[in-house]
Parts: C-alpha cells; structure tokens; sequence
C-alpha cells in the first residue's frame, strides 16, 4: 500500500509508543525504528521512492525541500504536536531520497540521569572559559548540552544565548534570559551567529558545533574575554580534542593557539552510548577532563600525548579516562564486553582489563 498522508505521523506516533530514538526512511525497506540500539522493521513492504518522498514531503518545510534539492541534504527540526519533536535529516543516496527522524526527549535530564554529576558542576559555575562536550555523532552531546544549559538557567541570573542547528531543546526563561538562534532561521553561520552574539551582552554562550576555523577562533576569543562558552566537537577523547582544534589552525598560529587554548579551556567531557547490557535502554559513558596547570603546562609546550597520564593522576579532583569508566560500567554490569570494546579508546589493553583472550571476544 502507499504511504501518503498522514502516515507518517502515524510512524512518529509508533516511535513515541515504543519508545524508538531513530526512524529511519529509506528505498528499499520498510519503515525501520531504532529500538534499544537495535534496527526494526515496522510491518509494511519495501519503500519506493515516491513513497519515501511522500513522507518527507508531509514534514519538510519549503526553505529545507529547496536546500535538500540543490546540495543533496537538509536538517531541521519537527514538532508533532504537543507529543514529541524530531531533529531531521533529509539526504539522497543512490540519488533516491531518505530520511532520518531522530526523536528528542520531551523533557530535560537531571545530571543524575545522564550519569555526570561531580566536577561538570563546578565548571558551570566559572564566570568564563571554554568547556567542549565531545563524541561521535548521536552520542548524546545535544541532551548533556541542554542539560547543562538548564542548570545554568535554574541557579543563576545570565544571559545565555545558544546557536544551534537546528534548535533541538526549547529553554523557558528561568533565572536566566536564553535567546535561542537556529543557523539557516535565524542567522546564516556559525561563525556570524558567535561573532554577533559578542556584541549581544552574553555570559554564557552555547555553540551546537564548532564546525569551522572561523567559529573555533572567535569560540576562543570568546572564552578569554570573559564568557563560558559551551561547545561541542566530533572527537572521541580529550587529547585527541586538544589535537583536532590546534591542527585547525596554519602551521605558523598553532603555538598562539596552544598558548591560548592552554588559558581559556577549563574542561573536556567525552562521552559515548550504547546500549545497556540487560537490553532496558541505552548507557553513557564518560571521560572527563578538568584543567589544571599540568594539563595547561602539557598544551603548551605540545604535549598533548601526557594528558591521558595527568587524568589518570587526578581521579582525586573528577578526572576520569574513558577506558577506566568503561571498565567500571562492565564490572557493575550495566555494559558487556563487547560495548566496552566497541567504544575504548585502545581496545588492546581493554582486552587484557577484561580478562579476553587475544584472539577472539
């Protein structure tokens, strides 16, 4: 049968009944929800294109249909309506049209929920600096992010102003004024939205992604001159974070830019998700730097291969590498070994911490 109409928001009514974080559109296959981390095909024949385009036609707003026409690929966000919303993809393969709906949570997570609790609050509580939530895509940097931005709202009275794309979470004013800028709505880039916002009397200043040398330079300058400013990169680990910002920049500025970065950064949490071991939900793990001199003395003479030794040394102060945090959730049996192999960063040793046979899992 085709799929017109009103269908697919009997798919977003599905994923809200079963609690699905993605819908995945795309010819060739049914209609297919992302369960528990797992792929799952809603009962109906394969797609065709014209059945995939129909849905997307049903939510994808005029400005988005003409981008996705021209480059290939659109995001945007989508109420439907009071029950839940989506952050959208809109792409072409095989020049045939698919889509991805991912759901957001109606409602804001506590620290405790998300699993980050400790030394996250107390850089939120800093007048000024540069602090990077990191990971791959759908990690849950977006919902750590709103997280953090709600408690900034909840117990203090600032300015906050976040730049994003799309807007994700809707943040009411609390204690804090948040004026909320979506890239493409709003203002054109990343770049001009931050570069404006200085100008705007911000405190805190949240960047959905610091995609571009431009918007990482001003991200910088922000934080120096007396800004907290949230940002998030796609690197997994926070040497490897301090690496990828510092090779952004020209050979010939990258010792300024060590200089800089070793001033204004006062912290790295990476995170990454995967399902949970008793197949309840999905589980975060974290690692989690915070800024101490060593940290600073190591990124500004280059050495950012001693950052991982000086968050091993600093468990006292919140630090934690993301082997060690993987290694406890599998212990306590929130995780298995294959998830932990997964996501570690050096899955050789991981191998031995769990007792594995070099061979084989």
């Amino acid at each position: 049968m085709p799929i017109i109409g009103e269908d697919i928001h009997r798919l977003f009514d599905t994923m809200v009944e079963t609690g699905a974080s993605d819908l995945h559109i795309t010819v060739g296959r049914a209609p297919c929800l992302r369960l528990k981390g797992g792929l799952r095909d809603i009962k109906h024949p394969p797609l065709s294109s014209e059945e995939a385009m129909a849905l997307i036609d049903e939510i994808i707003p005029p400005a988005k249909k003409k981008e996705y026409e021209e480059v290939g690929s659109a995001d945007f966000a989508w109420a439907h309506g009071d029950k839940a919303r989506f952050r959208v993809a809109v792409f072409q393969q095989r020049r045939r049209p698919a889509m991805v709906c991912r759901l957001i949570p109606s409602q804001l997570l506590t620290f405790e929920q998300i699993g980050l609790e400790g030394p996250v609050i107390e850089l939120l509580d800093r007048p000024r600096g540069l602090l990077l939530i990191t990971g791959p895509t759908g990690c849950g940097k977006t919902t750590s992010l709103a997280t953090m931005i709600d408690y900034v709202n909840t117990h203090r009275e600032q300015h906050i102003i976040t730049i994003e794309d799309p807007i994700e979470y809707y943040h009411e004013h609390k204690s804090c004024i948040v004026n909320q800028r979506e890239v493409g709505v709003d203002v054109t880039s990343f770049a001009e939205a931050i570069r404006r916002a200085l100008r705007e009397d911000p405190d805190v200043i949240l960047l959905g992604e610091m995609r571009d040398l431009e918007t990482i330079s001003t991200a910088i300058t922000a934080a120096e001159t007396g800004h907290l400013v949230l940002g998030t990169l796609h690197t997994t680990g926070s040497a490897r974070t301090v690496d990828r910002i510092i090779d952004q920049f020209p050979p010939e500025q990258q010792e300024m830019v060590r200089v800089q970065l070793s001033v204004s950064l006062i912290g790295v949490i990476s995170q990454v998700l995967m399902p949970r071991a008793d197949k309840s939900g999905m589980q975060a793990g974290f690692e989690i730097m915070v800024m101490t001199s060593g940290i600073e003395n190591h990124i500004r003479k280059g050495e950012t291969f001693k950052i991982n030794s000086a968050i091993q040394t600093g468990r006292g102060q919140g630090m934690m590498l993301l082997d060690d945090h993987l290694v406890e959730l599998r212990n306590a049996g929130k995780i298995d070994d294959t998830q932990a192999l997964l996501k570690c960063q050096d899955p050789r040793a991981m191998r031995q911490r769990l007792g594995l046979d070099a061979g084989g899992q």
